[in-house]
């Protein structure tokens, strides 16, 4: 057993503990954390409990203080680590700004107040109670607590919401300034329970609870899905050109659309949190990352009724005017649960995906494992390279491995340039899909097909390499359609279908169960190895 301190904040530190696990370790592990000394906090006091997570946040410390950490299990001797809590400035519980807590009254004033007076390293403490909010603006260098058994509750009245406009155009008429997003686009939104535009190191932690609210009767109601002037369902966060951010420890739930929405932003951690929304709820994606640099997503717990994680980079126009990937991202000690996709990238992908790395997860009940979703007219700049997966086990995911070129969403989803099956000329319409690795993958319950691999005609995918990969079918599987494209039909228990991709390498990979070809290719070259 590894144990090492990922994070360390002035309240609580994030360590991950490596013994094969994934989402939970191979065993249950206890833990202490003793005060080593600071004359100035006489009160601290020895911190001590259990987890099975392999990313687990240990909260209830004290600021500026060493602590040795001790970390064991039945048959494992301890580990020992000394850690060094942050220096906090001050602590302004939003009790003394007015808020009540009870639940009826609306906080929001009282602790936008706390946010906005607190200094820099301070702390702005929501104690337990209930506390109903429309829209938090967050703040740099202020890290806010909700604590245990402490609520967020989001309104359900659209008209009690700031709107977030989508594209003022500066004096010059030459740039823009950019605020709400929906899809893809400079759309106008409304403003989030939690929002933070040009903010920087600014940590959201606690063991309390951010509840959206929303059920069948508002905001999941599809009649409200879009009004003429703006997206008509709010995020539950959305952080935008910001950087140093962490969320870290809380639950999330009941969002009223997309759950985290980081975007244009850089290192944004998300760890040890979890994300619920109903399996039959509508766009509550767990986390959308969009054209954003460096996140390191670990420890989170995915259940909801979308994509878990959706990683885009801007639709047509954000992405050809400014070109912006979302890359260096690490997924790791996840669990995905229900949903539409564990891990997918696209469909508003126009900037670029690149470099995303998911290793040591989860994926279960979900339709799709991996899901990248492209199309004609993402254009030139949408370069999706230098994906990998490793360690990775998948239970009863409908269709472990998707790639789908003719993903037809959007008004202009289902025309004949879309999903035309013949070979289109290359233009600065045309999107690229690069190299793509997995690897010690395990899949059980498969029942539609193992893995369906569909790429442009005129601009194949790049090299799919799998390796130490396996997949076993469900005895009673039933049939669906693998790839949300024209023309696909049903399929059950299907091997691995590859059409328009370079080059598929194949080593170490079996299929127990299969029905029919075990491999069906269409101008794609397969490689056997081992």
């Amino acid at each position: 057993m590894e144990c090492s301190a990922i994070r360390v904040s002035a309240r609580f530190v994030i360590i991950g503990i490596e013994d094969g696990g994934l989402y939970h370790t191979a065993e249950r592990y206890e833990y202490t954390a003793v005060p080593m000394g600071n004359a100035a906090v006489p009160e601290a006091e020895t911190v001590s409990g259990h987890t099975d997570l392999a990313v687990t946040m240990i909260s209830s410390l004290m600021p500026d203080m060493v602590y040795q950490m001790s970390i064991w299990s039945r048959s494992q001797a301890p580990v020992t680590l000394t850690v060094h809590t942050e220096k906090e400035s001050v602590t302004l519980n939003v009790r003394s700004f007015g808020a009540r807590g009870d639940g009826i009254s609306d906080d929001t004033l009282a602790i936008q107040t706390a946010i906005s007076v607190c200094p820099r390293d301070g702390r702005v403490l929501v104690p337990a109670g209930c506390y109903q909010v429309t829209s938090l603006f967050l703040k740099s260098h202020v890290r806010l607590e909700i604590a245990e058994n402490a609520q967020l509750c989001g309104t359900k009245d659209a008209d009690r919401l700031p709107v977030l406009p989508g594209r003022t155009e500066s004096y010059d008429e030459k740039s823009e300034y950019l605020l709400g997003s929906f899809e893809g686009n400079p759309i106008s939104q409304y403003a989030s329970m939690l929002t933070a535009v040009s903010v920087e190191d600014c940590i959201v932690y606690g063991r309390g609870t951010l509840n959206g609210n929303a059920d069948f009767t508002d905001w999941w109601d599809m009649r409200r899905w879009k009004t003429d002037f703006t997206a008509a369902r709010p995020n539950m966060i959305f952080w935008s050109h910001s950087k140093d951010m962490l969320l870290a420890g809380l639950k999330v739930i009941n969002s009223p659309m997309w759950t985290l929405h980081p975007y244009y932003s850089s290192r944004v951690d998300i760890m040890a949190v979890t994300v619920e929304n109903p399996w039959n709820s509508h766009n509550t994606d767990g986390l959308d990352p969009e054209s954003c640099d460096g996140m390191n997503i670990l420890g989170v717990r995915f259940s909801l009724g979308d994509d878990c994680i959706a990683i885009k980079s801007g639709k047509i126009y954000m992405g050809r005017k400014y070109k912006k990937p979302s890359e260096n991202i690490l997924i790791a000690h996840c669990l995905m649960e229900r949903g539409h996709g564990a891990v997918t990238i696209g469909s508003e992908n126009a900037g670029g995906v690149r470099q995303i790395r998911v290793e040591k997860c989860l994926f279960r009940d979900t339709d799709r494992g991996l899901r990248i979703k492209s199309r004609r007219g993402r254009g030139k700049d949408s370069v999706l390279k230098d994906i990998s997966f490793a360690q990775i086990r998948m239970e009863h995911v409908l269709t472990p491995f998707v790639l789908n070129c003719f993903y037809f969403c959007d008004p202009d989803g289902k025309t004949d340039y879309v999903q035309s099956r013949d070979k289109l000329p290359v233009d600065d319409r045309t999107p690229q899909i690069g190299s793509m690795q997995f690897s010690d993958i395990e899949c059980i319950d498969t029942e539609y097909a193992a893995a369906y691999f569909l790429g442009l005609p005129e601009k194949p995918a790049g090299r799919i390499t799998m390796e130490h990969v396996h997949v076993s079918y469900k005895e009673d599987a039933g049939s669906g359609i693998p790839v949300m494209a024209c023309g696909i039909s049903e399929v059950s228990r299907m091997g691995i279908h590859a059409e328009n991709v370079e080059q598929l390498v194949l080593k170490d990979v079996t299929l127990d169960g299969c029905e029919g070809e075990a491999v069906s290719a269409v101008n794609t070259a397969v490689v056997q190895e081992g």
